[in-house]
């Protein structure tokens, strides 16, 4: 049996990275393999004197004041958030420990076991953000470069963002060149593939869509607090403007809807629900109103009405991911500046998903096998 080792980002705080996580796992083994995720650090650890060497008396200063800033905030404001955060973390480490094969131990790019190469047949890194080089900094775990060339694949990884800053692009050269199966999630990846190292590469779904709704309501669990009238879910991850909590009231209002909104502090159930949970909420609420990727996946797995509204943050945009999956499946519609009549909020129409769905599905399938090497009676 092929052994597969699995490097994603390890976010115990995030639907959709424990969720693709776990598809990428069951794909994998759905191939007659075995399938386990390596725990991974992206950054490099520094020591206290490499992090201030550089560093001005001025500025050193300045950091200081704002460390004891942040504590003294946090002391006197967000007891009760920390635990909150505290609360949902373990949540979402008892899902992982459940769903999800783990190794025991941690790599770091400091900190790679030498015979790590040696205990797994093949490395896949992907799916969700593995190449944003804003959250993993431009780390070579994320290329594989601790294993040979031959055990390198790419599985619907992304970028996350349609264009990389200078500072990242000679290193991105050099590991993309050495990694002989590559696959991306977006189109704005591919096309960053080609302008980098000049290969056209397959743009895949994301794993979570190549699991059936079936397999997902198997890992579902009921989720606390759900109430027993029609209700309107929201998840955003950005920031919501006042004109949209308006917009939400007034739905809510007019189709006689309670409101649940999964990143609510003031509601313990609601923040602190855990993967099996989002699926519950989700595969029961009458629409979804959300700004996450992920978000949108569900929503189309399970048909459910859903309205897309932009990512309002400080980070760099992130819309090629919705754009892509809108575009896919023929939901642009979708967008809430794009739904004009209120009569759209609650009509959808998915009869098209389904045979997307099957051509998607196979194309990853078919990419993943001969990525892996894998025979038909393997």
């Amino acid at each position: 049996m092929t052994k597969v080792g699995i490097i994603t980002i390890n976010d115990y705080n995030n639907y959709g990275n424990r969720l693709q996580n776990y598809a990428t796992q069951e794909i994998i083994n759905s191939l007659g393999c075995d399938a386990e995720t390596v725990v991974n650090n992206p950054l490099v650890k520094k020591s206290i004197f490499e992090r201030i060497k550089n560093k001005s008396f001025k500025h050193l200063i300045a950091m200081g004041f704002k460390k004891i800033r942040r504590k003294v905030y946090r002391t006197k404001t967000e007891p009760k958030i920390e635990y909150l955060k505290k609360l949902r973390y373990n949540s979402f480490i008892e899902f992982t420990k459940e769903n999800i094969k783990e190794t025991d131990f941690e790599i770091s790019p400091s900190n790679i076991p030498v015979n790590l190469h040696e205990k797994y047949d093949m490395f896949v890194v992907g799916s969700d953000q593995v190449w944003n080089p804003n959250f993993r900094q431009g780390s070579p775990i994320d290329f594989l470069t601790f294993a040979p060339k031959e055990k390198r694949v790419a599985f619907s990884a992304s970028f996350g963002v349609s264009q990389l800053s200078d500072v990242f692009i000679d290193q991105y050269k050099k590991w993309l060149k050495d990694m002989p199966h590559i696959s991306v999630r977006e189109d704005a990846g591919a096309k960053l593939i080609k302008q980098l190292i000049g290969r056209e590469v397959p743009v895949l779904v994301d794993p979570t869509l190549v699991l059936t709704k079936e397999k997902w309501l198997e890992i579902a669990k009921p989720a606390k607090s759900k109430p027993h009238q029609p209700y309107l879910l929201t998840y955003f991850l950005g920031d919501v403007s006042k004109e949209r909590i308006d917009w939400i009231n007034r739905i809510s209002s007019a189709n006689n809807l309670s409101i649940i909104n999964l990143l609510d502090t003031s509601n313990e159930d609601y923040y602190t629900a855990n993967p099996s949970q989002f699926l519950d909420y989700l595969n029961n609420c009458s629409i979804f109103c959300t700004d996450s990727f992920h978000g949108v996946v569900f929503s189309i797995l399970f048909e459910k009405p859903f309205i897309v509204f932009d990512r309002v943050s400080e980070t760099q945009l992130m819309t090629s991911r919705i754009d892509t999956i809108l575009s896919k499946f023929n939901f642009n519609s979708r967008r809430w500046e794009n739904i004009i009549n209120e009569d759209d909020y609650f009509n959808i129409d998915f009869s098209h998903v389904a045979p997307i769905l099957e051509v998607e599905r196979n194309k990853a399938l078919t990419y993943l096998k001969n990525a892996l090497n894998l025979k038909d009676d393997d």
